[in-house]
Order: structure tokens, then C-alpha cells, then sequence
């Protein structure tokens, strides 16, 4: 099988080499998945780089999102699942920019007939973490309002469509009118090129001066920094990620005075503390997809061979949407 590999840390397209390699056997508790198409996510970059909080030994396959089909199974697992199509989390080392993974039991779900391989591989890790954070962690109700940062990537046009989905105001803020466009056609109502305006304004604006009830933050840096002036009374500020490189500071005495909430969203660990909170998103995703309410924006599907590039466009911004690399 092919896959990429990563023997010394750097950017993608620098450190990435295309191997032939023995399949991966599962061991107990594992399943082997013929992988049909991985989706590329800005950890892969990390990773690549040695920036990631989990660091595989080299050498590894980055890649945290597929789907495909069964092929073999563990010690321990249902043979039943052999055949089965399904998205899953690789494990770390073997990776997911390969032919052939292997997977933890745990970290596969199954799809429907009706979901193609690369809408599949876009629903995991974005959707499901949107998904959590949007209604376990800060409790959407319809009517709100909820500000998307960077909303025409791969997660935050995933926010965009859960938001609009659970009923509520969705706004986004975007780099450039491509990417703007982008977060109209998704039905974002307000939409601020952070490149050419202050999304503050624009926000405090459409909201009669009260700000937005949820405000999901990929980003981080100033762009947290800039989301607190801009929070409603009572509201949520998600804190996402750190894409913006830089990991804010969160004043508390302006938390106390505005009385909001700085609400984290670590969703890998309910692999752990709470495989159920995983497993109960995913059927509503399904049931969301199926119905027509979400749809993984893919904007670009490549082959194999086509990875350690389009990895180094995601990291400089250069992407919209998912980038999905197809097996076959």
C-alpha cells in the first residue's frame, strides 16, 4: 500500500515521502479499514511540524479523519463489522493518508448508504466538534445568535451550518471576499471580511448593540481579544482552537462585569471521559445529513499524491471548505 510518511519534523511538502508499505494489521481491540478518502485538517500540518500536544514517534502517517470499509478485525472485535462502511479517527503513527489504517473499535462509526466517502471523511472531527461544542457546551437555543470566526474553513463552515440548523442568527467573519461569498452562500446572515473591517462594529450593529449570544473561536490571538467586545450579556465565547498561533489571555474581571462565560471545548478527550457524548452526535449528524440540514462543504478533492501541497495551503490560509484526498 501507499502511504505518506513523515521521518523529520517541517512543513508538509518538505518533510512528507510517499512509501509502498506492508498493510497495518490490527491488533486487539482494532479494526484494519480499506480507506476510501481522508480528509485533511490544520493538525496534520501541526503534526508535521512536531507543534501537535500528541507526538508520534517518527516515522508516522499524519491524517486524524477517513472513511472506508472494513477489512479485518482485532482480537476481541465483532467480526460482524468486516464489510461495513464506515468515517473514522486512525490510530496515531499508522495515520490516515494511507490505503490501509487501522482504527480503535471505539473511533468508528458507521455511515449510511446515502453519505458518499468524502462527505464521510468531512464529518468527524469538524462536525462533531461543532456539534458538541454548539449544544453540549454552549447550549444553543433558537433565536440566538452566534458568531462564526473564520467560518468559510473547514470548521467554521461546519459551525455555520449546525447554527443555522439548531434555529439560530449565524454571522461569520472571513478572510477576503471569496472566502466571504462563501460564508453567504452557506446561509451565514452577516458576513465581515476581518481583512478589510472590524468585525466588532458589524456585529454590535446587527445585534441592536447587545452582541452575540455564542461566539465559536478557531482562532484565537486578537481575534479572541476583539470577540469580547463584541459578547452579549450572558453569552458564550467557544474557545476552539489556536489557529492564529498566538493563545489569549481571558481577563476575568471583564468576564465578571459582562457576565459571560469562556466555555472550553476539548472534544478528542470524550474518546475517553465519555465515548456516549461521541457516539449520540453522530447519530444526529447522520440524521441532520440525511435531512438535508448540514453538507460538508469540500472544496477541492485530490489524489494521494497531491497531500504534502494542499497541506501547505491549508496552513497559509489558502483553502475554503474541506480538502478530501480520494484513495481510489
Amino acid at each position: 500500500m501507499r502511504a505518506w510518511r513523515v521521518h523529520e519534523l517541517g512543513e508538509p511538502a518538505d518533510v512528507l515521502v510517499l512509501e509502498d508499505l506492508e498493510a497495518p494489521e490490527p491488533g486487539p481491540g482494532e479494526v484494519g479499514i480499506d480507506v476510501a478518502a481522508a480528509s485533511l485538517n490544520f493538525p496534520d500540518v501541526l503534526l508535521c511540524r512536531g507543534q501537535y500536544q500528541v507526538k508520534p514517534p517518527l516515522p508516522f502517517t499524519p491524517g486524524a479523519e477517513v472513511s472506508g470499509t472494513v477489512r479485518s478485525v482485532g482480537e476481541g472485535v465483532d467480526p460482524g463489522w468486516v464489510g461495513r462502511r464506515v468515517l473514522a479517527i486512525p490510530n496515531f503513527g499508522p495515520g490516515g493518508m494511507a490505503e490501509q489504517t487501522v482504527a480503535s473499535v471505539a473511533s468508528i462509526h458507521e455511515i449510511p448508504e446515502s453519505m458518499g466517502w468524502s462527505a464521510a471523511a468531512s464529518l468527524f472531527v469538524t462536525y462533531q466538534t461543532g456539534h458538541v461544542a454548539l449544544h453540549r457546551r454552549a447550549h444553543i437555543q433558537p433565536g440566538e445568535t452566534l458568531l462564526v470566526h473564520a467560518g468559510a474553513g473547514g470548521v467554521g463552515s461546519a459551525a455555520i451550518q449546525l447554527g443555522l440548523a439548531a434555529g439560530a442568527r449565524v454571522f461569520a467573519t472571513a478572510g477576503g471576499p471569496e472566502k466571504v461569498e462563501v460564508c453567504r452562500k452557506l446561509g451565514a446572515e452577516v458576513v465581515v471580511d476581518y481583512r478589510a473591517e472590524d468585525f466588532v462594529d458589524a456585529i454590535k450593529a446587527a445585534t441592536n448593540g447587545r452582541g452575540a449570544d455564542v461566539i465559536y473561536d478557531p482562532v484565537g490571538g486578537d481575534t479572541f481579544d476583539r470577540s469580547r467586545k463584541c459578547i452579549a450579556f450572558e453569552g458564550r465565547i467557544l474557545v476552539i482552537g489556536f489557529t492564529s498561533g498566538r493563545i489569549a489571555d481571558a481577563p476575568t474581571n471583564h468576564a465578571l462585569v459582562k457576565n459571560y462565560s469562556i466555555v472550553g471545548v476539548h472534544w478528542g478527550l470524550y474518546a475517553t471521559v465519555n465515548p456516549q457524548v461521541i457516539a449520540d452526535a453522530h447519530d444526529d449528524l447522520v440524521r441532520l445529513f440525511d435531512a438535508g440540514k448540514i453538507d460538508p462543504l469540500i472544496s477541492q478533492e485530490l489524489d494521494l499524491g497531491e497531500v504534502p501541497q494542499a497541506l501547505d495551503r491549508l496552513a497559509s490560509r489558502g483553502t475554503w471548505g474541506k480538502v478530501v484526498a480520494r484513495m481510489h
